[in-house]
């Protein structure tokens, strides 16, 4: 078997995150959150609730269009924004701390929004934080602090070095097909690097097929993942990062490596084929259907090829028939 890897991002159904408006989700969340249980009880001190909604928007609005300014002193009208935008946050955040003793529980249906709510309101603290750190004190946030939606809270920032789209927003996907181009293998990597799952992609792949000749491109390579991989295939393509030695470089001038390794931007192919059909971006809410729509897309880009490889072989039958008829 001929088998070719690679990655590509499916992205998740999100806009593009910039702190204040993650802070603008956060609020607006609990301003509905605590708008749904208004509906049904009257609470004290949110009569004016649409008025909280409608400041803390033109306050993001006016940040936003602060950052967007250019000219002298834009700095100073960003900060100013800033502690504008955050002061209302804030007052909103101690307003719906001084209100939770109040918050009906009556029902389940009360206790759902009541701690969805509260998860809003974490959310809303952690955003007021980062907000106040960069803007205001001028601190670099490190990424592992950052979050890229509060919807979906599985959302990756991906560079994967392209010129357009430089960065994509979601989770990256490996998939491994055969020399028939379907499908033998995908995963969706949780924060790993494609280097990272050669090993178990190794492992899964080996015990299930005869691996005649198996290609990747510069991402996997790794000295211990060639080293397994030279172990379990016949014909391997891993080509270096960086300059080769004398030996690798005589390895990669051999003509079944070239040839191999033309035949690899067949998976490009694929790839492009999948995000053509829907996989490009997963319009599905949720890590758990996030997986399981990436699942589906790859079931029937399979169903797809076998079911045209069938029509075509029926059509071959039938015409062959014909000329048989026509030669008799």
């Amino acid at each position: 078997m001929s088998l070719k890897t690679d990655s590509f991002v499916v992205e998740s159904n999100v806009h593009f995150p910039t702190d204040y408006n993650l802070l603008w989700d956060c609020a607006r969340k609990c301003i509905d959150m605590v708008n749904k249980l208004q509906k049904n009880h009257d609470l004290p001190g949110w009569r004016k609730v649409y008025d909280w909604r409608k400041d803390l928007k033109n306050k993001m609005r006016a940040l936003g269009r602060a950052s967007a300014s250019g000219g002298k002193g834009k700095q100073d009208r960003i900060r100013t924004a800033a502690r504008v935008y955050l002061a209302k946050a804030k007052a909103l955040l101690n307003k719906l701390e001084n209100s939770k003793d109040s918050f009906p529980q009556e029902d389940i249906a009360d206790q759902v929004t009541v701690i969805e709510l509260e998860h809003f309101m974490s959310l809303l603290v952690k955003h007021i934080n980062l907000l106040e750190r960069r803007t205001i004190k001028g601190e670099a946030i490190p990424h592992s602090e950052k979050m890229f939606s509060i919807f979906e809270e599985y959302t990756e920032w991906v560079t994967k070095g392209k010129m357009r789209p430089n960065i994509e927003l979601g989770k990256k996907a490996g998939i491994t097909t055969d020399q028939f181009n379907l499908i033998v293998d995908y995963q969706i990597m949780d924060h790993e690097s494609d280097s990272e799952i050669v090993p178990k992609l190794t492992k899964r792949l080996s015990k299930r097929f005869t691996i005649e000749s198996w290609s990747f491109d510069k991402g996997y390579w790794n000295k211990n993942n060639k080293t397994l991989l030279l172990g379990a295939v016949k014909n391997l393509v891993l080509p270096k990062k960086g300059k080769c030695n004398q030996e690798e470089a005589e390895q990669e001038r051999q003509t079944v490596f070239k040839k191999l390794r033309n035949k690899h931007s067949a998976i490009e192919s694929n790839i492009n084929e999948l995000e053509h059909r829907g996989l490009d971006r997963c319009p599905d809410r949720g890590y758990h259907n996030f997986k399981r729509y990436v699942g589906l897309a790859v079931s029937a880009y399979n169903l797809r090829k076998i079911g045209a490889e069938l029509i075509h072989r029926a059509r071959s039958s039938s015409d062959t028939g014909e000329q048989n008829k026509i030669a008799a």
